[in-house]
């Protein structure tokens, strides 16, 4: 199973999408495959831990992205994540598995753990899943929580790594769509702090500006939650 899947990635990577990949930070090796098709192939395969293991073993990019779509989450000890983030090299892969740690049981504890590291990318994994956690409401999610991580960011954002910093800011941001409190409160943060500098090196991606990135998510989360 595993070799086939390897095999369906290859054919599926394409050159172009190799050097949008590189152009983010990406290292050899890879496939090049597009996230479209990597969500297709997820659905395909679904849930499979065991397959998910050894895709991420095998180094390549593309089949560690497919992995963290695959895992199971509630089968992800503390360990395994360790294990895993210790491997990341890039911030497509910070963000894919700190969505993936955001839903497994050791989630908040891998956050305070990862973003205690030095490490760029094991600190900005750590902040992807505190991120995923407020956005979706996760149960560790609570005004403490939030306070604490809203007065660090502040605090620290401007001297930490580059990715790290773009990271924050997005944690910033989830923090403001909360709750009208925390919306305000996150604003005056963000106004306090500035403007953040992450250089996203040959790509067009811009670092948002959390006060009025904020104010336009919660006005649209508003109006989602009015919908439903």
């Amino acid at each position: 199973m595993l070799n086939e899947t390897l095999s369906t990635l290859e054919e599926l990577g394409t050159a172009q999408n190799r050097k949008v990949y590189a152009r983010h930070g990406v290292n050899p090796p890879m496939y090049g495959v597009s996230f479209a098709n990597l969500n297709k192939l997820a659905r395909k395969i679904k849930r499979d831990h065991r397959q998910a293991e050894g895709l991420w073993n095998t180094g390549n990019h593309d089949a560690m992205v497919l992995a963290t779509r695959l895992a199971d989450p509630s089968r992800l000890s503390a360990a395994r994540l360790d294990a895993w983030v210790r491997d990341i090299d890039n911030s497509i892969l910070a963000g894919e598995l700190g969505a993936l740690a955001s839903v497994s049981k050791t989630g908040l504890a891998r956050f305070r753990k990862w973003t205690s590291r030095r490490g760029e990318w094991v600190a900005t994994a750590g902040w992807n899943t505190f991120t995923e956690m407020v956005l979706n409401d996760h149960g560790d999610v609570d005004d403490a929580l939030l306070d604490t991580c809203l007065e660090r960011i502040e605090m620290q954002i401007h001297g930490q790594p580059n990715r790290v910093r773009y990271a924050m800011n997005n944690a910033l941001i989830a923090i403001g769509t909360y709750s009208a409190s925390y919306r305000d409160r996150a604003i005056a943060a963000a106004k306090r702090i500035g403007p953040v500098e992450v250089d996203h090196g040959e790509t067009s991606c811009k670092t948002p500006d959390a006060a009025s990135y904020i104010a336009k998510s919660f006005a649209r989360k508003e109006k989602q939650r009015k919908q439903v």
